[in-house]
């Protein structure tokens, strides 16, 4: 049996804070497996729900590894839970600004160290009235092409339910179902000797969410409708 990864006293809070929230529903954990259980990984997920973080954090750390979120910098100042995300290796996010590529820098960082990265590539909860994944931002590729390790899709389903953020329902009752599906790593061979043009930036961005949208079909039964697929006018670099 693998051990677990430690994370010290600021996981430790985090873990006090998060799970507790996750008894509002039942969770159903498909091939967490392919989740590594030593090593750095890149976890690349869809994002329904302002609840997502603190599920998520616990898939991963009842598979014995420890997540450091890639979350926007205004988490990083709300009292009491921008501490405990920062000091449990949380990396802040700063987009249109100068301070964006120190993220990114960081998130490398983090990756080198031998250590897990949980990404929302959409930056924000989707707006997609079918809770399909949009567009996404191309930093999750630069990560996924300059860091030669396994870069994981995974879909979560059900924290909408649970709240939502655009209707600003919160229903934890009757108690809810949240499933996580993990993907096999990508194979992006074919993109690591090519140039890092905005192109195959975007391509490999694309495939990723791909990736993660299969997933999530195999949870929800379902395939997006054609409306659902279609660009939502951000351009997203």
């Amino acid at each position: 049996m693998a051990e677990r990864e430690k994370g010290g006293f600021w996981v430790g809070a985090a873990a006090v804070m998060f799970y507790p929230l996750t008894w509002m529903a039942r969770s159903v954990y498909r091939h967490a497996d392919r989740i590594p259980r030593h090593g750095p990984a890149l976890l690349v997920m869809n994002h329904v729900s302002h609840l997502d973080p603190a599920v998520d954090a616990v898939f991963v750390h009842r598979n014995k590894r420890v997540p450091r979120f890639m979350a926007k910098a205004s988490l990083f100042r709300i009292p009491g839970f921008g501490k405990i995300l920062g000091g449990s290796g949380g990396i802040p996010v700063y987009r249109g600004s100068g301070e964006a590529g120190d993220s990114l820098r960081a998130a490398h960082q983090t990756l080198r160290d031998g250590k897990i990265v949980l990404i929302y590539p959409e930056g924000t909860i989707t707006k997609d009235p079918e809770g399909w994944p949009k567009r996404a931002y191309t930093g999750v590729a630069r990560l996924a092409l300059e860091n030669d390790v396994p870069v994981i899709p995974i879909a979560r389903w059900g924290t909408q339910d649970i709240w939502n953020g655009y209707t600003k329902k919160f229903r934890p009752l009757p108690r809810k179902t949240v499933v996580h599906s993990v993907g096999e790593p990508v194979d992006l061979s074919a993109y690591r000797d090519k140039e890092r043009s905005q192109v195959v930036l975007r391509e490999v961005t694309e495939l990723l969410m791909e990736r993660v949208q299969d997933q999530l079909v195999e949870v929800r039964g379902q395939q997006p409708s054609r409306s659902s697929r279609a660009d939502d006018g951000e351009g997203r670099a």
